[in-house]
């Protein structure tokens, strides 16, 4: 009989960790590679409508500058040499379009609020927008959503004109990872553009489950000791980033390449 296979020493075994870059300006190309491949991302699955719908990233050297997507282009076409760069003002420091100001204060009032964040993420999906409508929070009702157990909030109020209180905003999202605007939708941060960028998709999917549950009967809950116990192993940034890896790599492999610069 042949020998039964040895199992492979698990050092041996690949697993993607986030990287660690030896200076600003190589984590910028990162970032913005990132940036620029989850704005692609976000448009394939369909979450934007319109002008609406930005992503921002820090800047890892200049204080108070953040890379955005540039104002009146698809997502599905960006790359990093089509990102701007502008500071907490909305000034444009680099690139050729406009940024849509308005929008564009909400991330930033939202990033200095939070220093620790990279990433800023609040654009249209529909299944957050639906459950915006109703002022509901996600309900802890699969494995998936216990990740934003107590771990996100509600502004439970719309501006009588459509515009934003950037101010209010940031202080809703207070420590949080996840933001529901009553009768707009998601806002979500992350210390990357993939934690960012998964808690929004994981957050529109569980909005999806919750409706659809709802809509099918009475939703069963997770206790309370168990939905923290799951937040605490599924609902850190490093989980995130991990999660959202099979995503960038359809991104990543298919398509333009958005290395392309």
């Amino acid at each position: 009989m042949p020998d039964q296979p040895v199992p492979v020493p698990v050092d041996r075994l690949a697993f993607e960790m986030p990287p660690v870059h030896a200076d600003p300006a190589e984590e910028r190309v990162y970032r913005k590679e990132r940036l620029a491949g989850a704005l692609r991302l976000l448009g394939r699955l369909g979450y934007e409508d319109g002008v609406s719908g930005h992503v921002t990233a820090r800047d890892p050297e200049y204080e108070d500058c953040y890379w955005v997507n540039p104002f009146g282009r698809a997502f599905a076409g960006l790359r990093p040499g089509d990102l701007l760069l502008a500071d907490g003002d909305g000034r444009v420091l680099e690139g050729a379009r406009r940024v849509n100001e308005l929008a564009f204060a909400v991330h930033a009032a939202v990033h200095r609020a939070r220093p620790e964040a990279v990433a800023v993420v609040r654009t249209q999906a529909p299944y957050g927008r639906a459950l915006a409508c109703l002022g509901e929070l996600l309900a802890p009702v699969t494995q998936e959503a216990c990740a934003f157990y107590e771990d996100h909030a509600l502004l439970d109020e719309y501006p009588g004109d459509g515009a934003a209180d950037p101010a209010r905003i940031a202080r809703a999202v207070g420590p949080y990872k996840a933001l529901i605007l009553r009768n707009q939708g998601l806002l979500t941060v992350g210390g990357s553009v993939d934690a960012a960028v998964w808690w929004f998709i994981a957050a529109e999917r569980a909005a999806q489950v919750q409706l659809i549950a709802r809509a099918a009967g009475k939703p069963v809950t997770v206790g309370h000791r168990a939905a923290v116990a799951t937040r605490e192993r599924f609902g850190g940034d490093l989980a995130a980033w991990v999660s959202y890896q099979p995503l960038w790599q359809t991104v990543a492999d298919g398509g333009v390449n958005i290395m392309n610069r």
